[in-house]
């Protein structure tokens, strides 16, 4: 027991006295400017995606339709827009985007397809797109009000 409550002790001391130096003086001013660079980059010189609109509605469909829509944008910012991957919430909607990136002013579109097979009632699907714009991740929703199938009596 004396054993413990001692090693317990120079623990305890040991962990108070190691850290006493100043660790904001170990930073390099060169790392500073490179973080300020970077971060310069990822926000005011980032690539901005401008959408023509963010989300459509699909109104009322039946069970079983198969629709798609365009998400049509604009690249307005300071650098090439690259988008890396294009991810829904659901496997019913399919994302289909540009794999080459969209030069500054340079235009593109987003396809998404919905399966309304199974999925009766009112649909939200919201669509994440992983980016190179401040944010790093953008999206584009989709609606529908899926009529169920009548059972056959």
């Amino acid at each position: 027991m004396k054993l413990q409550v001692k090693l317990l002790a120079f623990l305890v001391v040991f962990t108070l006295f190691s850290c006493k130096d100043n660790a904001t003086s170990k930073i390099k001013k060169e790392n500073l400017e490179i973080a300020k660079e970077r971060d310069y980059k990822m926000t005011e010189g980032a690539s901005v995606i401008s959408f023509s609109k963010t989300e459509h509605d699909f109104g009322t469909i039946n069970e079983g339709d198969k629709v798609e829509t365009t998400f049509d944008f604009k690249n307005t910012g300071k650098s090439a827009l690259i988008i890396t991957n294009a991810r829904s919430t659901c496997g019913c909607t399919i994302p289909e985007y540009p794999k080459e990136p969209i030069p500054v002013g340079g235009t593109g579109s987003i396809t998404v397809k919905f399966n309304s097979t199974g999925k009766p009632n009112q649909q939200n699907k919201v669509v994440t797109l992983t980016t190179n714009t401040a944010s790093g991740k953008e999206t584009v929703v989709i609606k529908a009000n899926v009529t169920p199938k009548q059972k056959a009596s």
